[in-house]
């Protein structure tokens, strides 16, 4: 979408905030402009092409409620020393990004690290109908390496140890869950 200048216009932009360069309190000055904004982790595992460390920096997601020039996401990044501003043509795919979820090959990184500010809803923007089933199965399997047949131990672990499969237990996989665990009881009782 563009203006009436012919700028372009989108919700969502991105920048890296290298930490040497930024402002000490730079994520409190983050929360301060009241916009929905996420932070990855600390990406210092990151290795460029040549095979050297890449310099640790985090990447930032904001997000606008209307569209907004380059400028004014530009009026963002200078408060906290972001450098670069890029239009985010997918919300889903740049924040699946933050922690490297779709790239295997790149150094991983915890999405339970990454922050959010202003309403941003990290979790909800990344889910994909195949996270939830690969979450299922590795709850299937870990009930059946442990012997798990009560659904109230399996999600006081998954509250405690697991918080990715008590989103998945919480957010849909409560039938196939406890359907399982009861015939896996059956069935052992019946041995």
């Amino acid at each position: 979408m563009a203006d009436k200048l012919g700028r372009s216009r989108t919700r969502n932009f991105a920048t890296v905030v290298y930490p040497e360069s930024a402002p000490e309190n730079w994520k409190e000055l983050l929360v301060q402009q009241f916009v929905p904004a996420m932070v990855s982790p600390l990406h210092d595992k990151d290795i460029n092409p040549t095979g050297e460390l890449k310099k640790p920096h985090y990447h930032v997601i904001i997000q606008f409620d209307s569209v907004k020039t380059a400028d004014q996401a530009k009026e963002v990044f200078e408060v906290i020393g972001g450098v670069g501003c890029e239009p985010v043509k997918s919300i889903r795919a740049y924040t699946r990004y933050l922690c490297h979820l779709d790239n295997p090959d790149k150094a991983q990184y915890s999405v339970d690290d990454v922050l959010q500010f202003g309403g941003a809803d990290f979790y909800k923007i990344i889910e994909c109908v195949i996270d939830r089933y690969t979450a299922i199965a590795e709850i299937l399997d870990f009930c059946d390496d442990n012997q798990i047949y009560s659904f109230r131990k399996l999600v006081q672990i998954c509250r405690q140890e697991h918080f990715e499969w008590f989103r998945s237990i919480c957010d849909g996989g409560i039938y196939v869950i406890k359907e399982y665990l009861k015939s896996a009881n059956w069935e052992d009782r019946s041995k």
